[in-house]
């Protein structure tokens, strides 16, 4: 008896030693999916806010609330046409409202039985990034484990929860953008496609079983062919721009049937997996069609188109192949055939079909390799190439786990060298990784594709370091006996490499990934907004309503549009908000407002233009040829082409009514908007009187006119509209900040500015001046003391002061309307002609900003007539429900007009600023003229208080230094008071303090 009770217990101990051989693996990936979750949802709290408004991380992601809700309203259908952004033609969207979104949605659907509340969508979707992230895991082990067995896997899925990067920073809660979407699908794409080549490889599918129609020996390679295919679709459908993926698989299977080809193997078996998943990929996509067209980043011909050339291309390599033998051709020269007929296609693309070998040639160099980027990506620091690529910044991204991953891939494909077994999907993956590593190159943001071969190639390198030094770690406990010392250092020393510096003691405080899910905290440029846009929700008419029109029924913000011609028809009453495009998410989403541009950089080129313009009848030319849609030429324009617009246009109901200018437009950020449209931020920096490059003093520099001060938006945001007729300001908000801080880099000896390229300095240069490439630098935002941190590398040269000038405070953000304006008319008898006369009128500004006063000037004419208009009203008899504007700025008495020796007072009804009318003021001799104000204070205040700083965001087109997903351009708070905007030039400031 007690030898069967003994025989049981031994079994059943044998028994679960081999399932937990077998198994062990899942509760470890679990364990490692829960601890990428909670690491990533460790600052929860932060994002969910007492009021229940949203608090999300970036700026793509308050759009992705948009269309989340949109889906939630109209589920299933996703949204095919935006009204809400654009002004005034709408926009598709079509990297947003897809598959990412409507999975959120359904999830939410799921919790909320049916009608999820909006707290509950909202829940759902901040949880649904680190979740994710967590899936992310499962293909990467898989992907893992068929390079290098259970525990190769278990490595990839370790180095991908550990890794601090880009991956880790968008996956983060509050994140709620589709990248960590794409990487999911990506990984699960490719690992997919790496099951279907096994499979081919295993089954061998060629060219007579289709023609016998022997369904079933082609039943299980055509099976987990269509997967890979639907798996690719699936992440197309995330992702419009994902047929990225489709030209990497075309390279792959153009190298590996060339490969096949030469090592005596039929490229049937890959070619036949190329043509079923990429066929299986250009049905789907075709059925996800939205748009006409070959545009990337929508749902058009392009995806379906790309993967039928590539499944194509496949049958007629395999076919080429099969001919090539049959002639006993030589078959060294089939991959250069193969080669020269690619190229061919590329030229006949570029003769005839100059619209898609465009957008080939674009995305390719945009995306893919790092050759020349445009305007578009410079502008967008996630879309800038990093710095230090093959150094700093893969090591702050992976760790060591980069350089590991190059030897994982050079034994990968020394395999053949080696007399080790070759399959087609170690050339998928090394092909895959290049692309990845070159398109992480390319631009910053792709490093959360790059984590998925850096953690999948790593098993080839663990699994190859124990094969080399004979550790058996599935042998159980007798293996692991029989294990020496040096195999222990060994596993030591490979474990210590791969994850330093990721985990600590080896890594920096606050690098891992558990300190910096600590510190993930709300965009707070979208906080700033938050106070503006709610007021323009609240205190501007609805669209369609402006001017009492009454149609705002048409445009329903959850409604559903879809324009024929491209281009939405907006009703008489609607109106759109001007600012820089990094704001249009938050004017959409927060205010409810149509802004003009936005983060699409759809419109980017006519707001630069706009904001540029030195002029206000320049400024009122682009808007006007703005609303009249015509097709305008926006870099380096000129006004004929705009006036030949907008006659052409004879009258349109649509406009731009309102302008939006925070403190990083009026700043740091001048420097992306002047190059869209031109001339270059030079022109605006570069003082009147002097050319670029010419030695200046820094007194000199200091009270020298710059033409930036003559661009509406430096009249707007710091002459708060003083001396334009058609702008008046109506809000600002409470929040005050160090404006505009403009710096000089001095020559101590001779007391000119410095004028060497900054970027440049940083590397070290000698300090011989005469080698330096000239540019004078102003408009840097910023208080000295971030200055002194930004630029403590000039402490190296010596002979630099660092001096700070042109120093304004002001609100963050400002908001005027745009108005018709009324006309003070009146008679001046005895004041000569063309003598100046002024009309001023004391404002409050509505916050604890103080007062301001606004002035406008004209000329007496011979008859002692004169004409001046004013954009503010002296009462505030206008309000939404009248179609108009709740303004919190407010006059606090007539304006006082004066000519000469002869003034006078008069009322400017808020009905005669809006709608033009003509207001008649009387003048009379005075014995003491009241004083004109030039006009000349700002909102600032005393000397400033340096704050708290601010995080920019993500995806800003700011001009900070450094490249990543994180602006970090910092805000200085200061408090309110009466500074005046003249400028004064600080004494010099030690760089090295």
């Amino acid at each position: 008896m007690s030898t069967d009770t003994e025989h049981v217990e031994e079994g059943t101990e044998t028994s679960v030693l081999e399932a937990w051989q077998d198994w062990y693996h899942l509760p470890v990936v679990g364990v490692v999916m829960l601890f990428m979750i909670w690491v990533r949802t460790q600052a929860y709290d932060r994002f969910v806010t007492d009021d229940g408004s949203p608090a999300l991380a970036g700026i793509d992601s308050w759009y992705h609330w948009r269309t989340i809700k949109w889906t939630a309203e109209n589920y299933p259908q996703t949204m095919p046409y935006e009204i809400w952004t654009g002004f005034p033609t709408g926009k598709y969207v079509g990297q947003f409202g897809t598959l990412f979104d409507q999975l959120i949605v359904t999830a939410a659907m799921i919790v909320g039985f049916g009608d999820p509340s909006t707290e509950t969508l909202y829940s759902v979707a901040l949880l649904a990034i680190p979740t994710m992230a967590a899936l992310a895991a499962v293909p990467v082990f898989y992907g893992g484990r068929r390079l290098g067995g259970t525990m190769g896997g278990l490595v990839s899925v370790v180095i991908l929860a550990l890794t601090p990067g880009q991956f880790f920073a968008r996956s983060t809660v509050g994140q709620l953008d589709h990248h960590v979407g794409e990487t999911l699908f990506m990984a699960i794409a490719v690992v997919a496609m790496m099951v279907a080549l096994g499979v081919a490889e295993r089954e061998q599918p060629i060219y007579e079983l289709i023609v016998d129609k022997d369904w079933g020996a082609l039943r299980t390679p055509a099976l987990y062919s269509a997967l890979a295919g639907l798996a690719l679709a699936l992440y197309i459908w995330v992702w419009p721009a994902a047929v990225l993926l489709i030209g990497i698989f075309g390279v792959f299977f153009a190298v590996q049937l060339c490969l096949d080809y030469l090592r005596g193997v039929s490229p049937d078996h890959v070619a036949f997996v190329g043509a079923v998943s990429l066929g299986v990929t250009a049905v789907v996509t075709a059925l996800l069609i939205e748009r006409s067209g070959i545009g990337v980043t929508s749902f058009s011909y392009l995806q379906p188109l790309t993967a039928l050339l590539v499944a194509a291309g496949c049958v007629f390599m395999a076919w080429l192949a099969r001919e090539w033998s049959a002639r006993g051709l030589e078959p060294r020269y089939y991959p250069a055939t193969i080669v020269g007929i690619a190229i061919a296609a590329v030229a006949v693309m570029w003769l005839a079909l100059p619209g898609l070998y465009e957008t080939f040639i674009g995305n390719l160099t945009s995306r893919l390799i790092p050759l020349n980027p445009g305007t578009g990506t410079l502008t967008i620091q996630e879309a800038q190439p990093p710095e230090n690529f093959l150094s700093q910044y893969v090591f702050d991204e992976f760790g060591a786990a980069f350089y590991t991953m190059l030897v994982g891939l050079a034994l990968l494909v020394a395999r053949p060298l080696l007399g080790r077994e070759f399959r087609a999907e170690y050339t998928l993956i090394a092909v895959w990784t290049l692309f990845l590593i070159s398109m992480a190159a390319t631009q910053v943001r792709f490093a959360y594709y790059l984590v998925l071969a850096v953690a999948i190639v790593n098993a080839v390198f663990v699994a190859d370091v124990v094969r080399l030094f004979s550790l058996d770690v599935r042998g159980g406990v007798d293996s692991l006996r029989e294990i020496e010392t040096y195999q222990v250092i060994v596993v030591f020393m490979v474990v210590l490499l791969v994850f330093a510096p990721l985990v600590p003691p080896l890594a920096a405080a606050g690098t891992t990934v558990v300190d910096r899910g600590k510190t993930a905290q709300p965009h707070s440029g979208a906080e700033v907004w938050e106070e503006s846009t709610h007021w323009l929700a609240e205190n501007t008419p609805e669209p369609g309503n402006y001017g009492g029109a009454g149609n705002a029924s048409e445009l329903d913000y959850y409604g559903t549009y879809d324009p024929a011609d491209g281009d939405y028809d907006y009703p008489n009453g609607a109106y759109g908000v001007m600012s820089w495009w990094d704001y249009g998410h938050f004017i959409t989403t927060q205010g409810e407002r149509i802004p003009h541009s936005n983060p699409f950089q759809q419109n980017a080129r006519s707001s630069s233009a706009y904001l540029t313009a030195e002029s206000e009848e320049q400024g009122e030319l682009i808007l006007d040829a703005i609303a009249s849609g015509a097709d305008v030429r926006w870099r380096n324009y000129q006004n004929e082409d705009l006036e030949a617009a907008v006659a052409e246009a004879n009258g349109t109901d649509e406009e731009i009514r309102y302008v939006m200018i925070d403190d990083q437009m009026a700043g740091g950020k001048f420097s992306a908007i002047t190059q869209w449209a031109g001339p270059g931020y030079n022109h605006y920096v570069t003082p009147d009187g002097f050319e670029r490059g010419e030695s200046i003093s820094a007194q000199e520099l200091a009270n020298a006119s710059l033409p930036y001060d003559d661009t509406m938006q430096s009249r707007l945001y710091f002459g708060d509209a003083n001396g334009m007729e058609h702008y008046r300001l109506v809000h600002e908000n409470d929040a005050y900040t160090m404006a505009f801080t403009s710096y000089a880099f001095v020559n101590a000896e001779t007391g000119n500015v410095l004028t060497q390229d900054l970027r440049s300095l940083s590397n070290g240069v000698p300090a011989d001046e005469a080698k330096w490439d000239p540019q004078i630098y102003v408009n840097e935002r910023g208080t000295p003391r971030q200055i002194q941190q930004r630029y403590a590398f000039l402490q190296r040269i010596p002979g630099i002061e660092l001096q700070i000038f042109d120093v304004r405070q002001a609100s963050a953000i400002k908001t005027f309307e745009r108005v018709e304006g009324a006309t003070i008319t009146g008679t001046a008898e005895g004041v000569p002609e063309g003598e100046s006369v002024y009309a001023q009128v004391e404002l409050d500004r509505g916050t604890g900003g103080g007062n301001f006063t606004y002035v406008q000037e004209a000329t007496v004419q011979a008859d002692g007539s004169f004409e001046l208009t004013v954009p503010y009203a002296t009462n505030d008899e206008l309000g939404v429900e009248d179609g108009y504007t709740n303004s919190s700025v407010e006059a606090m008495g007539e304006y006082t007009v004066v000519a000469g020796q002869y003034a006078g007072q008069t009322a400017v009804p808020e009905t005669a600023v809006v709608e033009g009318e003509t207001v008649e003021v009387t003048l009379e001799e005075v014995e003491d003229p009241p004083e004109i104000d030039d006009g000349n204070e700002t909102d600032g205040g005393n000397e400033t208080d340096a704050g708290n700083e601010t995080d920019g965001g993500n995806e800003t087109d700011g001009a900070n230094d450094g490249a990543g997903n994180e602006s970090n351009e910092s805000n200085e708070s200061a408090n309110a008071g009466n500074a005046t905007a003249e400028r004064v030039v600080s004494p010099a400031v030690d760089v090295a303090s």
